[in-house]
């Protein structure tokens, strides 16, 4: 495919859609969190308008969470890729032994929190980036699942372009596709024919709480054509969620929407599609972009 190609032709496009169609992925992210996410996760797929979830596998409930992949097989999932954790009183630490990723951690000697971002970003070296990496997308595949995709955890597009690099790779290598939406990484994927998402990428962390409803319902029903990604983070407001996380408000207000009747009937009036990743797999291990 020509630069002057990739410029024109949608991602949607590429996955066989018509020029046309309005193509939006719902994924939950932080899926093996804790148990209340993984419950709203999979109410959110089952009886929502959510598609495919993306699993942290370092995460203590990560377990439960492959247990219930297992139970639904036609569940696609992808793995979160995780070198951060973010809540305060409920840790989680690297699948590789302390000892064998030293600049994965802080002072501490533990997983950098948000606020640490920059630091891990300037001292992480690529070879203990590459053995978590692999540790946890090892961990999915000796469990018996089959995963559609990478993605990560508080680091947009990997955080550094040898991080995505080296992800892009090893999608390359398991037969993965990689959610990519900042440029100039998207540009370049479309230019190799690997579809990714055509518009703003939405991270439902970014919204008001405020009539978050409402915007829900105005950006579905705006919804532009081609393919549009919403990375959602259903959880449940128990007691639970309020104790170990201070982003439980998100969850239980993604939950809400995105297992309401109003969800639903939108999609149906506006002719959205929703699609998962595992259509987007296929183009990327080029087998074709089959619905």
């Amino acid at each position: 495919m020509t630069a002057d190609t990739a410029s024109t032709t949608r991602s949607s496009e590429l996955l066989g859609f018509a020029p046309g169609a309005r193509v939006l992925i719902v994924n939950c992210d932080d899926f093996g969190m804790y148990h209340a996410v993984n419950s709203a996760v999979i109410a959110s797929i089952e009886n929502g308008i959510a598609a495919s979830c993306s699993l942290m596998v370092p995460c203590p409930w990560a377990l439960h969470g492959m247990r219930l992949l297992r139970e639904r097989p036609e569940i696609p999932f992808g793995i979160h890729l995780t070198l951060v954790c973010d809540t305060t009183d409920y840790r989680w630490g690297p699948l590789s032994a302390k000892d064998r990723v030293p600049s994965l951690l802080d002072d501490a000697g533990e997983l950098f929190t948000p606020a640490g971002i920059p630091e891990l970003l300037g001292r992480a070296r690529p070879d203990e980036v590459e053995r978590e990496f692999r540790a946890q997308i090892d961990a999915v595949m000796d469990a018996g699942l089959e995963p559609t995709h990478l993605d990560w955890h508080c680091l947009a597009d990997g955080g550094r372009e040898d991080i995505l690099d080296l992800t892009v790779a090893l999608a390359g290598e398991y037969g993965l596709a990689v959610r990519i939406w900042l440029e100039p990484a998207r540009q370049k994927m479309l230019q190799q024919g690997r579809p990714v998402t055509d518009h703003d990428f939405l991270d439902s962390f970014a919204l008001d709480l405020d009539g978050k409803a409402d915007r829900f319902a105005e950006l579905l029903r705006s919804l532009p054509a081609g393919l549009s990604e919403w990375a959602v983070h259903p959880g449940l407001a128990d007691e639970e969620s309020r104790a170990i996380d201070g982003g439980w408000r998100v969850r239980s207000t993604d939950h809400e929407f995105l297992t309401s009747p109003e969800a639903r009937e939108i999609l149906r009036q506006e002719g959205v599609v929703v699609t998962d990743y595992r259509a987007v797999q296929r183009v990327w291990s080029g087998s074709g972009g089959v619905r």
